[in-house]
């Protein structure tokens, strides 16, 4: 139905993905009205590929890939990019959990993340704050997944030691 452009059926997937879409590009730009841009722009385009879904995956899954490609061509075409990674992405963590009126969660998630790589930041996000699997995030950033679960267990480690953070063992 959707593959055949259905548009209200299109609209209705929209409502019930736009806000983690939104949320996924919020977390990759740190800056709530690019990252709207950057929805709209997505859904935009998901409309025109839409023939190109197979049913395969999850849609979510499918969605978050072109937001992820959505993003990474703004951040080619934008020298914005860079500038916001100078203030906010490679800055004091300290000063990164000093904003106000930002809810804990967010602050502690940003403080942990600050710590990562682009790449490990946006491997992170599609796990943790998405839920998408490993077959997913392999399937968005066109990584093996093996790869994949080095990133994730590599930046596990890494805001582990950052923040001197017991790892828990069973047994």
């Amino acid at each position: 139905m959707v593959a055949s452009q259905d548009s209200g059926a299109f609209g209705e997937l929209i409502r019930r993905h736009q806000s983690q879409v939104r949320n996924f590009l919020r977390k990759l730009t740190r800056d709530e009205t690019l990252a709207d841009d950057l929805a709209q722009d997505c859904f935009l385009h998901a409309w025109d590929k839409i023939h190109s879904y197979s049913g395969s995956g999850t849609f979510i899954g499918w969605v978050l890939k072109i937001a992820y490609t959505t993003f990474l061509q703004s951040k080619r075409k934008s020298k914005r990019y860079h500038e916001i990674l100078d203030q906010v992405g490679h800055e004091n963590v300290r000063e990164s959990t000093s904003q106000q009126g930002a809810p804990e969660d967010t602050l502690d998630l940003e403080k942990l993340l600050a710590v990562l790589n682009e790449q490990e930041r946006v491997i992170m996000i599609f796990s943790y704050a998405c839920g998408l699997s490993h077959r997913e995030i392999s399937e968005a950033t066109e990584l093996p997944a093996g790869t994949v679960k080095s990133i994730i267990h590599r930046a596990k480690e890494k805001i582990r030691t950052q923040f001197e953070i017991e790892s828990y063992q069973h047994g």
